[in-house]
């Protein structure tokens, strides 16, 4: 846990020192909050399986600020009119989220009478990650005449880099509960398991950090002259697939674990 606090904090050092670069150049700030379900794609469940989809869902809360180009802090005025300053924001992020994990589909389906459907009916999990980021934001429309009232909503899509700090947890109500015993879990996991790795290669319940690529698409909705209200669809990948705590060694662990949010936020313009 201390090498991620080092992490996390370096991380956001370094975020805090690019916004003071900012903010030298007197271009004005945004503060909001924001929140939304969180639907969780990992390797419980089936792949494209709607139960699945639905199943795996938990709550999302976070804090972003904003850079703001289009309006300079220090003079009370508009900034040079350019098509970057017009149309781009700066958005740094920090944002948490939880999701209850259990196996839906096909494999857990009531008919099937297996020891190994029901290993994977009392197998469950908890995905937690505390993320630190940023993200550019680009809005078609004019900054400036949404600031203006010219039209009630702004449109915009997004593309940015989170440091993630992931703390999985491993539930079994099988056996004897134990999750160092491997009889346990899900047996086709166990065999295609490397020995060699250790002794739990597919399981992950502890703590860890990554990277993760964040894209979104959303809107604005001009509130008052200070204040907006946000949506936006989030899309999530992580850099790696222990977020959720199982990493089966099986072909049809095909991709990381990754998750889309559905956020809503309130924007204060703080300049």
């Amino acid at each position: 846990m201390t090498l991620n606090f080092k992490q996390l904090t370096f991380i956001f050092v370094f975020i805090l020192g690019i916004n003071e670069c900012y903010s030298q150049l007197g271009f004005s700030h945004e503060i909001g909050v924001i929140a939304g379900p969180v639907a969780f794609q990992s390797d419980f469940g089936v792949r494209q399986d709607f139960e699945t989809n639905s199943g795996n869902t938990g709550i999302g809360i976070g804090i972003v600020h904003y850079i703001n180009f289009a309006y300079r802090a220090d003079c009370n005025c508009y900034s040079t009119d350019t098509y970057f300053n017009d149309h781009f924001k700066l958005r740094n992020e920090i944002s948490w989220n939880k999701t209850k994990l259990n196996h839906f589909g096909k494999w857990v389906d009531a008919s099937r009478t297996s020891a190994n459907a029901e290993r994977l009916r009392r197998h469950s999990g908890v995905a937690q990650n505390f993320d630190i980021g940023t993200q550019i934001e680009y809005f078609p429309k004019s900054i400036r005449d949404f600031q203006g009232f010219a039209y009630s909503f702004a449109p915009f899509i997004s593309l940015g880099v989170h440091f993630t700090s992931y703390n999985p947890t491993v539930e079994t109500t099988y056996g004897d509960g134990n999750i160092e015993n491997m009889n346990n879990f899900y047996q086709p996991w166990v065999n295609a398991a490397n020995p060699d790795t250790n002794d739990d290669p597919f399981l992950f319940n502890g703590s860890g950090t990554g990277w993760s690529v964040v894209g979104s698409v959303g809107t604005r909705y001009k509130l008052t002259v200070l204040s907006d209200l946000m949506v936006d669809l989030r899309w999530q990948y992580y850099f790696n697939d222990d977020v959720d705590g199982l990493d089966h060694n099986l072909s049809s662990n095909k991709a990381n674990d990754w998750l889309v949010w559905l956020n809503f936020g309130y924007i204060y313009y703080l300049d």
